[in-house]
C-alpha cells in the first residue's frame, strides 16, 4: 500500500543509535523524515555495548588520537543533553607488573585528560590500593593504580529517546518494518517495505540513509549500490554476575595477551564484565557469547579479584556485532572504531551510507551526515542544534538528579527509593507525565513487580514503541535480571490488557 502522496525528504533505514540520531537531527532541521527499523529500536549492536560514553583510552596505543579527541568532546556534550541516562563514572586502572609500564599508563591518561576539552569531569589521580576502597576486592599484589573519569549510558534508552525526539519533531518512526528493496525512479528513492504482520508498503523519498550497522553491505545490495568500504564484523560479548564488589567504582583491567576489559557496577545488584573482540561469521539475528568467551572473561576477572569468577557465577550474557571498517588490522581489537560517511548521487537522489562508528560519537556522526545531505535537500535548511537541546526528560542540570529524586520521593511517597532511582535514571523529568497525580500503586494500575507499574508499561507501549515482554525487560528497562517466570507472566497479561494491538507512537 502507498504510504503518502508526498515524498519524505529523508528516509533512514536502521533503528540503531546512528539511524535514530540522524532522524532526530534531520527532523529538527525541518525535514520530513521516515525512520524504518526491521525489529525493535536498538535491537542489535546499539543495546549490546559496554554501556560507556568514553573516549576509548585503549585506542591511544593504536594512535587513533583524532577518534579519541572527538569522542572525549562528545562525552560532556552528551552528558549535558541526557543527564538522566548518562552519568559520570570513576574507573580504577591497577598497575600490573610485566604489562604496560607505569609511565606509559600515566602518559596515556595525561593525554586522555587534556586532548578532549574536559571541563566538568574530575582529572586522573594516582591511588594506593592498600588505602583505596577499590583495592578491597582485589588480590594483594595490586598496590598502585590510577583513577580516571568516563561516563555510563543506558544505551538502548539513548536510541529510543533519539527516536522519540525525532517523532516529537514530526518524523514518522516505523518499527518492525523491513526495507526489502530500494531503487530510484524519476529522481526519487522508492522503498518497498513489509512489516511483521504481513502488510506491504511503498515509501518515496528524496534521499535515503543507510544506517543499518552490521547489515550495511546487505542493505546496499538491496539498493543495487556498490559498497565504498569493506567491513569487518567483530563480536563483543559480556557477562553479568552477582555483585562482585560493594563500592561505586568501575575497573579497567589489563591482561597478559595485551587486551583489556572492564568490570562495572550494574543495575544495583550485579557486575558487568566485558568485552571480547572476535571476528564474527554467520547470521546476525541470533548472536550469543560462546563458551570460550565466557571462560575467557571469567578467567580474566579471576586474575584480579580475591574471589574467583566462574561460568557457574554468570547469570546473564549478551553479545553484539560491531561493524568496523576493514583497515587491514591483524587483531580484531586493533581495528579502527572510527566511522566513514559516503554520499552517492544515484540519478540525482542522494544515498548516504554510514560505515562504522561508536556509540559515543553518534551525535557527531548524525550531524556530519545531515550536513552532507543538506547540500542536496533544501528542506534541511535549519542550523545545527543537537549539541545543546536536551533529549526527552533530560531538561535538568547535570548535577540535578538528586533534586529530582527528592522531588519524586516527596510527591510519590509510596514508591521505594530503588524505584525512584530507576525512574529518574530512565525518564528524568518525563516521569511526571505518567506518574501524574498518582497517590498509590492502585492509581498507577497496580504494581506488576519490582516497581514496574501498569501505567509505566502503558507509557512504554504508547510512547516508546515497546510491543512485547523482551522490549520492556531488556531494552526499555533492565528489569529482566530481576523478574521471575511468574512475574513475566503477569507482565505479559498486563500487555494483553493494555491493547491487543499496541498504539505505535508517531
Amino acid at each position: 500500500m502507498p504510504d503518502s502522496a508526498l515524498p519524505y525528504d529523508v528516509i533512514v533505514v536502521g533503528g540503531g543509535v546512528n539511524g535514530a540520531g540522524i532522524a532526530r537531527d534531520a527532523a529538527g532541521r525541518g525535514a520530513r523524515v521516515l525512520l524504518l527499523e526491521a525489529g525493535d529500536l536498538a535491537r542489535g549492536t546499539s543495546s549490546a555495548s559496554t554501556k560507556l560514553i568514553h573516549g576509548g583510552l585503549r585506542y591511544l596505543e593504536h594512535y587513533e588520537f583524532g577518534l579519541v579527541r572527538e569522542a572525549l568532546k562528545e562525552r560532556e556534550i552528551l552528558w549535558g543533553i541526557a543527564p538522566h541516562i548518562i552519568r559520570p563514572l570513576r574507573f580504577v586502572l591497577p598497575y600490573r607488573d610485566g604489562l604496560r609500564p607505569r609511565w606509559l599508563l600515566r602518559l596515556g591518561l595525561f593525554l586522555y585528560d587534556h586532548i578532549g576539552g574536559r571541563k566538568k569531569l574530575p582529572a586522573t589521580r594516582s591511588v594506593d590500593l592498600r588505602r583505596h576502597v577499590a583495592g578491597e576486592p582485589l588480590q594483594p599484589q595490586y598496590v598502585k593504580a590510577f583513577e580516571y573519569s568516563d561516563g555510563w549510558v543506558d544505551d538502548a534508552r539513548l536510541v529510543m529517546l533519539n527516536a522519540r525526539d525525532a517523532a516529537d519533531k514530526g518524523a514518522r518512526v516505523r518499527t518492525h518494518t523491513r526495507a526489502d528493496m530500494m531503487r530510484v525512479e524519476d529522481g526519487l528513492w522508492i522503498v518497498e517495505a513489509s512489516d511483521d504482520r504481513g502488510h506491504s508498503y511503498r515509501f518515496t523519498g528524496r534521499s535515503l540513509v543507510n544506517a543499518a550497522g552490521p547489515a550495511v553491505l546487505d542493505l546496499l545490495a538491496r539498493a543495487s549500490a556498490p559498497p565504498d568500504y569493506g567491513m569487518r564484523l567483530v563480536r563483543g560479548s559480556h557477562i553479568v554476575v552477582r555483585k562482585a564488589f560493594e563500592h561505586s567504582y568501575a575497573y579497567f583491567f589489563q591482561l597478559p595477551d595485551g587486551r583489556i576489559f572492564f568490570a562495572i557496577p550494574y543495575e544495583r545488584d550485579f557486575t558487568l564484565i566485558g568485552t571480547t573482540d572476535l571476528d564474527h561469521e554467520g547470521p546476525l539475528d541470533d548472536i550469543r557469547a560462546s563458551a570460550e568467551e565466557i571462560e575467557y572473561l571469567c578467567e580474566g576477572a579471576s586474575q584480579y579479584f580475591n574471589s574467583p569468577v566462574t561460568p557457574a557465577d554468570v547469570v546473564w550474557t549478551y553479545s553484539g556485532v560491531r561493524p568496523l571498517i576493514e583497515d587491514g588490522s591483524g587483531r580484531p581489537e586493533a581495528a579502527t572504531r572510527g566511522y566513514r560517511i559516503d554520499l552517492d548521487l544515484e540519478e540525482g537522489a542522494p544515498l548516504l551510507t554510514v560505515y562504522g562508528g561508536k556509540i559515543t560519537s553518534y551525535r557527531h556522526v548524525a550531524e556530519h551526515a545531515v550536513d552532507e545531505l543538506a547540500a542536496h535537500i533544501p528542506a534541511l535548511s535549519g542550523k545545527r542544534w543537537t549539541g545543546h537541546a536536551p533529549l526527552p526528560g533530560g531538561d535538568f542540570p547535570t548535577d540535578g538528579a538528586a533534586a529530582l529524586r527528592a522531588e519524586y520521593k516527596l510527591a510519590y511517597p509510596f514508591l521505594p527509593a530503588a524505584t525512584v532511582d530507576r525512574i529518574v535514571k530512565a525518564y528524568g523529568t518525563d516521569a511526571r507525565r505518567w506518574l501524574a497525580d498518582a497517590t498509590g500503586w492502585d492509581t498507577l494500575g497496580g504494581e506488576i513487580a519490582h516497581g514496574l507499574s501498569a501505567a509505566e508499561v502503558q507509557w512504554m507501549v504508547t510512547r516508546e514503541w515497546a510491543r512485547d515482554v523482551e522490549d520492556i525487560l531488556w531494552r526499555r528497562s533492565k528489569l529482566g535480571l530481576h523478574f521471575t517466570p511468574d512475574e513475566i507472566e503477569r507482565l505479559a497479561a498486563c500487555l494483553d490488557a493494555i491493547a491487543l494491538k499496541p498504539t505505535i507512537p508517531e
